[in-house]
Formats: structure tokens, sequence, C-alpha cells
């Protein structure tokens, strides 16, 4: 008989065993990063984000499906934000801290929530992921925690969790697609003429105060980039209120050790010096924009290192998606278009329950009209013909639309 277990942390289970999961899904999902975060003390006690791994395992006690799951004492690095139901919980004197989170720390990135071995048939990957839902559910209910969220996942996700007693949730960011340029030069041709000038007049901008922007992958990267990067990454941070330093400069050691190969480095120098830089990662037809920062402001130099480069990097390189991260209304008109993101929540408290429902159901038309809206008024100008969009769709997913 199947039996659900709960972990002290992804650190703890065999790497092999853990990855063997992940497959070709998201790199953030990989041991080598999750494990860095909690061994570096990213993630513990002491910052709210408790580490629990839920694993599925079968008669024989191999485990054979998994989810990144949290207790939360906060809501904060999450992304898909839930303070005012915290705080209508609080009015209504319902403790909503601690809760459970089934995502990547401090991530914005959509990927699988529940792994199951690769080539799992459809229906038994559903059956995996409804015991890990229902399991999920019931730890809520069996230590007083007030629900748990699952962050950004698949859309078969959301409809197995959706026939249990979980509701939907859409979000949006904006995504850049590949659609098979030849050059850095072609992607300019689909925008109109007074965008296409501004792009050029920003990279000119950059290069007339004498900066140059390079990009480095895996054994590229300069190993002088490392601690340069953690300090963009730093400053960045502290320069916002809102901004938590959760990541350390023992983490970027890690990185640089453990996750070299899939990291893309984007770096601002001037006489040599880094200045500024993105850390990216990258893995299979997808580039991810993480942390951002610089040490000396220069007009334009975030445009051209964020997205600019790292464009130009996935022209060059074939890859077929560009996910800069969340929030900025100023990617679409730099060539990212507006793409939803999914999340699932059960709330235990009833009376809570069924007000958020109703928050959300809202929330979900909202979206929609918004993603048709920015997609009808893109920067880039129709292609013709105009190719098929790539993907980046997981096990299970198919092309049904977002609930609404």
């Amino acid at each position: 008989m199947a039996q659900v277990r709960i972990g002290e942390g992804v650190a703890a289970i065999p790497r092999e065993a853990w990855n063997a999961l992940v497959g070709d899904e998201s790199p953030f999902l990989e041991w080598e990063f999750l494990a860095s975060l909690e061994e570096t003390g990213c993630l513990g006690r002491e910052t709210g984000w408790l580490p629990r791994p839920l694993t599925l395992h079968d008669d024989a006690g191999r485990m054979v499906a998994a989810a990144p799951l949290y207790l939360k004492g906060h809501s904060e690095g999450e992304f898909v934000f839930d303070w005012s139901w915290a705080d209508a919980a609080s009015r209504a004197g319902i403790p909503y801290y601690p809760k459970l989170l089934v995502g990547v720390p401090f991530t914005p990135v959509s990927g699988a929530r529940f792994l199951t071995e690769p080539g799992l048939p459809r229906k038994e990957r559903k059956a995996a992921i409804a015991t890990l839902g229902a399991a999920l559910v019931d730890l809520c209910r069996d230590n007083d925690l007030s629900g748990v969220h699952v962050n950004f996942c698949r859309p078969d996700e959301l409809g197995v969790l959706q026939k249990g007693e979980f509701v939907a949730r859409v979000g949006m960011q904006y995504h850049w697609a590949n659609e098979g340029y030849a050059d850095f030069e072609a992607y300019l041709a689909r925008f109109r003429s007074k965008r296409r000038n501004q792009i050029r007049r920003e990279l000119r901008g950059v290069a007339e105060a004498g900066i140059e922007v390079r990009v480095a992958v895996g054994d590229e990267i300069d190993d002088a980039w490392f601690d340069p990067m953690f300090e963009f990454y730093r400053t960045n941070v502290d320069r916002h209120f809102y901004g938590r330093r959760y990541l350390n400069r023992e983490l970027f050691g890690l990185l640089r050790e453990r996750f070299r190969q899939r990291l893309c480095f984007v770096v601002a120098l001037e006489g040599g010096v880094p200045i500024a830089g993105a850390l990216n990662v990258q893995k299979g037809d997808a580039l991810y924009g993480r942390y951002w920062g610089c040490t000396r402001d220069v007009r334009y130099l975030h445009f051209a290192v964020c997205y600019y480069e790292a464009i130009r990097h996935c022209i060059e390189r074939g890859i077929a998606r560009f996910e800069p991260g969340a929030g900025g209304d100023y990617k679409q008109l730099r060539g990212f278009d507006a793409t939803p993101t999914l999340s699932a929540h059960f709330l235990a408290d009833a009376r809570l329950a069924e007000a958020v429902a109703r928050y959300l159901e809202h929330e979900r038309h909202e979206y929609a009209d918004a993603v048709r809206h920015l997609r009808r008024h893109s920067a880039l100008k129709a292609a013709d013909p105009s190719p098929p969009r790539p993907g980046g769709r997981g096990p299970g997913d198919s092309d049904e639309e977002p609930p609404a």
C-alpha cells in the first residue's frame, strides 16, 4: 500500500532519487538548488521557511512522487500574494499562520509542484497528485493549520486539486517567445519603428557610457564574478523597502560548485570591472531571469542587462522562451507578452474559504480579460506567416485555457 511521508528537508533525500522525479522539469526543483538553500541557512525556522518535503512511496519503499513543501510563518517570498487574506482572517479572529506552501522559495517560476516519474501514464500521475493533495488537506486539519497554497503549478495539477477542496487562482507574468528569429535584428524588426528606434537608443546609450556587456554560461563564467553577483543581489534588495535578504554569500558559493551548469550570467563591465549583473538560470528550452543589481547607476543598463542581452543570448543559442520574473508592465514594451500563471488554494476555515472563493472568481475574470487585452496590444507586430509559439508545457499539460 502506498505511503505518504513528511521529510526534514530535500537535503536529507538522496540526490539521485529526488532528481529522478524532477527529470526535465524546472531547474529550481532540482536537488542542487533546493538543498543548497537549506544547507546555507536561507531556509529554516529562523527565516520562516521550514522545509517539510512530502513524498509518496510504493509498497517496496521506493519514492515515486514528491512535493516541495514548506511550513510558513509569513507570506513573504512567495509572489502569489495572500496578505489580504491574512488580514481578513486576523480581523475575523481566524489564525492564519503557520500555513503550508507547495512551491519554490523566492522563485516566481511555473513548473510541476507534484513530481512524478518521467513518462508516468497520465492516469497514474493524476492519482499520485490526488493522493498528495488529500494528504496536504489532512495535514492542515490535523495540525490546526490555516491552509495550503500550491503556487505556480501546472494545469494538470490544478485540474486534479480542483476536484478535491482546492480553488483556482490565476495570475499573470510577461514571457518572451523565440519565434525563429535569425538574429537580434530580426527580433527588432518585429517592432514598430518608434519602439525599435527606442531600443536601439537604449543599447547605444549603454555602449557610449563605456560599458561592455558579456554573457557567460556554465564553465564560461569567470569564478571572479560570483562575489560581485552576490553584491549586486544584496545592493538591489537593500534598495527596496520590501526587500528581504534571504540569500547569502555561502549560497552563491554552493551554486558555483553544484549548480554552475544551470547558470547564465549577464555582466556589465566598466574598464573590465563588473558594475552590474543579472543571474539567470537555463535548462532545456527555457531561460529564467532571477536576480539583478548594480553598484553604479547607468541609464538603460537595467534593460540591456536584464532583457536585451538575454534575448540576444536566447536567439543565438536557440532557446525557445525567456521568463524574466514577476511584475514589470514595462516588459511588454520590450516584446514580452502576457502569460497566465496558476495556483491552487485550500483554506480550512469554511468562512474564510467561502470569502476567498468569491474573490478569486472575480479575480480570474479580471486576469482573463487583462491577458486578452494585452495580447491584442502586443508591442510586436504580427508575424507573417505566424509560426507556432514555443510551449513550456509539462507532464499532463493540455491546450485548455486557464479557469475563468
